[in-house]
């Protein structure tokens, strides 16, 4: 109940509104200490940052973990040119140091980067031919499929249909890196997202071989090479799932 009444009301702000009020109260004192050392900060340049002063660094660790475990597999791949689809693009930017990459998102992006190409395209309809991309990622993303929170069109079968586009275009004995969330049993957190157990996130992609399973999990610590009848993922730390992080092979040389 604590976790469902955080997770609807959290957009409207209501739960960090809260908090915030006694840190404005720490803001205030702090800028007067700041006047009274002789420092100059104008009312009207107020620009407070109340939640950044913590005992530890914080990360997502979903985001932080998958990046470097994709990019360290890729890198030893050597690949000479890599497409993504709709990962998040901070890893993507990262990736050009290492390969030339094309980006696949329903929502183009457009950078200045030497070795990045950027093509509009849906994960539902990729612009590839069958059987055609020697190394391929997607982290985070098919379980968004069909759900509407990007605005794309509903459909309760839409995170099956992006798995199976993905592994059309994959070539043989290529490679795919992909995440989703993974937990005890498989549900719809709508509109967020889906998560796995991991026995139906690997039906997902039955035509493919699982090279290697790894995950985050729900308090946050990576585990790596994990037999998949080995997972073990149990609530805590505020979370009810983790991340399975998965690269597949499809049939071939």
């Amino acid at each position: 109940m604590a976790l469902f009444a955080f997770r609807f009301f959290s957009p409207l702000g209501g739960v960090l509104a809260l908090f915030a009020i006694p840190r404005y109260l720490g803001f205030l004192a702090d800028w007067r200490r700041f006047r009274r050392a002789g420092g100059q900060a104008e009312l009207l340049e107020f620009y407070p940052c109340l939640f950044d002063k913590t005992a530890a660094t914080g990360i997502d660790s979903h985001y932080f973990y998958q990046a470097i475990w994709a990019f360290k597999r890729i890198l030893a791949s050597g690949a000479s040119s890599h497409v993504d689809v709709g990962s998040d693009v901070r890893f993507v930017g990262m990736l050009t140091c290492i390969t030339e990459v094309t980006f696949i998102d329903i929502r183009p992006l457009r950078l200045n980067l030497e070795r990045y190409q950027g093509r509009a395209g849906s994960i539902l309809a990729l612009p590839y031919p069958d059987r055609s991309l020697a190394s391929l990622s997607s982290l985070h993303v098919v379980e968004h499929v069909g759900l509407g929170r990007y605005g794309d069109p509903i459909d309760p079968d839409g995170t099956r249909k992006a798995c199976a586009e993905l592994a059309r275009v994959l070539a043989p004995a290529g490679r795919l890196y992909l995440s989703l969330p993974v937990g005890r049993r498989t549900r719809v957190q709508f509109n967020s997202q889906r998560v796995f157990s991991v026995s139906d996130a690997l039906a997902l992609f039955d035509g493919l071989r699982l090279v290697e399973l790894s995950f985050v999990d729900p308090g946050g610590m990576l585990v790596e090479n994990v037999p998949a009848n080995e997972v073990t993922l149990q609530e805590g730390h505020g979370l009810d799932y983790g991340l399975g992080m998965f690269v597949f092979a499809a049939p071939g040389k």
